[in-house]
């Protein structure tokens, strides 16, 4: 069962209750949050509602403990938030959970594939790194090369796949939706390739190899629309490159020599993609994304060479784009130009990615810390808050609600 915060143990029945019922009333009404940063992918929610500030004693609604590990980020629909975990029990077991939004309870607990390794190959990483995604009543999930599959929302398994690559840190990258294909990019030191995968079947409709030469990428691809075409962006070691989400063409390419074990999700607004060039001197790209062909030397807009980040994605805010660096430094840039407008150390070490709702931009470190800033050419913190345990999952947001995952529990925060 849930753990109750400590002050409400007292009289649950006239306090917890009623308070339920309410965030029952507003999950009605939810936003869904069904895709690893949200309903475009990049972070933004429009909720309205949310806390800035709490505790292990103050503004929890719930805490529920989480079997196994796992850094898959909460994806939240239909009043259900959806995991994935690695149990070590019984010889290793990697498994889909889901708990109900209301009281916490867990209501689905399904093994869907065996690991090929009893232990995460990166003490950063897990073996259920990747976050799922949900569309009506299916969810799908990957666990890299140890196997891709879709469920219903009984947590009955539909199908699986096993995409072959060898990743030297295990996996990493979420897969995206798009017009029934579920699109992931595998990029290992063997073999790298982006592939589109019948969400019905679970068949490749196409595959990609990446050119040469390949090595190591944990990204997740972004769908964009530029013109009237759609675009499937994927950063992988040493470029990135568009593809036709349909037939998985090649539309145009960027280079970075020095770039691998890229992990952070690009974004795109004002005309531009956002890219980040991955290890050991990690720089960000501003490119446009209307080229075709190799587009370093004329598409790349402007790079930012300090603090670019290895792990946390970027966020854009209005006319913003803002960082945080593993180091824990956050940097507020023009998009169009990438002027610097400010940097902060914000403390600790960071490989969530950034969230903005209801007008505040959201940092959680690794640390349990997350620091709440207002948007804007000046730093300004709103607040700075601790709960238990390490926190490299992202924050999901839905029915007045911020979703926390730790090392441990899964949190339902929200204002009462």
């Amino acid at each position: 069962m849930p753990a109750v915060p400590p002050r409400l143990r007292r009289g649950a029945a006239v306090v917890f209750i009623p308070f339920l019922c309410l965030v029952a009333a507003i999950s009605a009404r939810a936003e869904q949050w069904p895709q690893f940063r949200g309903p475009t992918g990049q972070g933004q929610s429009s909720e309205r509602g949310l806390p800035f500030e709490w505790s292990e004693s103050r503004n929890v609604v719930w805490k529920t403990p989480v079997p196994g590990s796992g850094w898959s980020s909460p994806v939240v629909a239909d009043g259900r938030i959806w995991l994935t975990a690695a149990v070590k029990e019984r010889g290793g077991s990697l498994r889909v959970l889901a708990f109900d939004a209301d009281s916490g309870r867990e209501v689905v607990n399904t093994q869907v594939f065996k690991p090929r390794h009893s232990d995460p190959l990166n003490a950063k990483n897990t073996l259920a790194s990747p976050t799922p995604i949900v569309d009506g009543n299916r969810v799908y999930v990957h666990f890299g090369a140890d196997g891709t599959a879709a469920l219903d929302t009984a947590g009955q398994v539909l199908w699986t796949i096993r995409l072959s690559y060898d990743s030297q840190h295990g996996n990493g990258g979420s897969p995206v939706l798009y017009r029934g294909l579920l699109i992931v990019s595998c990029d290992g030191s063997d073999e790298a390739f982006v592939a589109g995968v019948d969400v019905q079947t679970g068949k490749i409709r196409w595959k990609t190899p990446r050119r040469q030469p390949w090595d190591q990428a944990y990204t997740t691809p972004l769908v964009i629309r530029v013109g009237e075409r759609d675009q499937v962006v994927s950063v992988g070691a040493y470029r990135a490159a568009a593809y036709d989400p349909d037939s998985g063409k090649e539309l145009w390419r960027v280079s970075y020599a020095d770039g691998f074990s890229n992990v952070p999700r690009p974004v795109f607004g004002h005309g531009l993609v956002y890219i980040a060039t991955g290890f050991q001197q990690p720089t960000l790209l501003a490119v446009r994304p209307d080229g075709s062909g190799d587009v370093t030397k004329t598409h790349v807009a402007w790079t930012l060479r300090r603090s670019a980040p290895l792990t946390p994605s970027p966020l854009i805010v209005g006319d913003e784009l803002y960082l945080v660096n593993d180091g824990g430094i956050a940097t507020c840039l023009d998009a169009k130009t990438g002027s610097i407008h400010w940097q902060q150390r914000l403390g600790g070490n960071f490989s969530a990615s950034p969230l903005f709702a209801d007008g505040r931009i959201y940092f959680s470190s690794e640390e349990g810390v997350t620091t709440v800033i207002a948007p804007g050419k000046e730093f300004r913190r709103l607040a700075a808050n601790t709960l238990d345990g390490a926190t490299l999952a992202s924050i999901a947001v839905s029915g007045g609600s911020l979703f926390i995952r730790s090392h441990s529990h899964l949190y339902r925060i929200a204002q009462k």
